[in-house]
């Protein structure tokens, strides 16, 4: 699934720290504000034990993870919609992403001095949903002027298009975000082509200092109480500390680094995988002795689509699934037993794939 999920925020709040943790890829990071003019673009591997208990009862060549693509987008300022700081470039970057992961600056250092003068995450979100929020406004209008010229010549369907930007432009000039507005099928019809950036489903990451990594600070119950009325996830992880465990190669130093931190498990596996439902996606699974794999795709997907992931031929082709379930298969521990119980289904082509699915495609080209 060719998703990406981009990070974004202020400058200097520690985005690039995190994007390293997660990714193949590595980014620079410096104490200076604006140092980076390009945005680093990496593969993050989903973690997932079920792929593990599923090679205790076949043993596999391989075990092959989900990934989803990420974004580190380079902090962003008062004026990026003007370009400032080769802003509108970075809003372009935006603009390619399906969700948003908005980095939270929570922690006090003088040695990092915030570039607005003093720490304030309600402020920085209030900083980077204006941008945004700008931006949203400048593509509207254009596409209010292109339908005004084809209600002129008698395009009835392009009067009913300027009605619902007329309603998305009052919004946004109130500071709302389309993603907090009620937009039916028919209304994302006419904004769909825009690729608004405001419509993102976005979550927000505080990055908290070492004593702050486990119950958060002032700054985070500033965050909750401002976005209480959001239905949006709120994630609190130290960045510093996260960097230092993804060094350690070993996992059992790991387990111990994180037990003296407080911590069950890396703050960055919560947050890939937040990320990786904000995209509203899934995995199922194949298992086979040459290999274990887990595939992506989108909530709702049909068994002819998720096959369509694996190879264009086996949906093209698709005859039927036949499908067991994660639980049923670890507790009956192997498909000629799920066979034997019942467990193994067949389903054709209007089958919702569900998550933890155990698929073998049939099909024929």
């Amino acid at each position: 699934m060719a998703l990406k999920c981009g990070i974004i925020g202020i400058t200097n709040v520690g985005k690039t720290t995190l994007f390293n943790c997660i990714s193949n890829t590595k980014g620079e990071t410096t104490d200076f504000a604006f140092s980076t003019n390009k945005s680093n673009i990496g593969l993050v591997t989903v973690p997932d034990s079920r792929l593990f208990e599923l090679e205790k009862l076949q043993p596999a060549e391989k075990v092959i993870p989900a990934t989803v693509d990420i974004v580190d987008i380079p902090g962003l300022t008062k004026g990026a919609n003007q370009g400032e700081g080769v802003g509108n470039k970075f809003l372009a970057d935006i603009r390619n992403t399906d969700a948003l992961i908005h980095v939270l600056r929570c922690f006090d250092d003088e040695n990092l001095p915030h570039i607005d003068g003093s720490v304030n995450p309600m402020r920085d979100i209030e900083t980077i949903d204006l941008e945004l929020q700008v931006k949203d406004l400048e593509s509207v209008e254009k596409k209010i002027q292109k339908l005004e010229k084809l209600v002129k010549i008698g395009d009835k369907e392009a009067k009913t298009g300027i009605e619902v930007l007329i309603k998305v432009k009052e919004n946004l000039e109130n500071f709302v975000n389309l993603r907090d507005m009620d937009l039916d099928e028919k209304a994302m019809k006419y904004i769909d082509d825009l690729f608004l950036l405001t419509i993102k489903p976005v979550m927000f990451v505080c990055n908290v200092d070492d004593a702050s990594a486990e119950g958060g600070n002032k700054y985070v119950e500033q965050v909750r109480e401002g976005l209480k009325d959001k239905s949006t996830e709120i994630l609190i992880i130290n960045g510093k500390l996260e960097a230092e465990i993804a060094e350690l190669e070993n996992e059992e130093d790991r387990k111990e680094f994180l037990a003296d931190a407080g911590l069950s498990e890396p703050g960055v596996n919560k947050l890939v995988h937040s990320a990786y439902n904000l995209l509203n996606l899934q995995s199922f699974f194949t298992v086979g002795p040459k290999e274990i794999r887990a595939w992506t795709v989108k909530k709702g997907m049909s068994a002819p689509q998720a096959a369509g992931v694996i190879h264009s031929d086996l949906e093209r082709g698709f005859i039927r699934a036949e499908v067991m379930k994660y639980k049923d298969f670890i507790e009956l521990g192997s498909e000629h037993e799920c066979k034997q119980k019942g467990k193994l289904y067949v389903e054709g082509k209007n089958y919702i794939v569900e998550d933890g699915d155990i698929i073998h495609i049939r099909f024929n080209i």
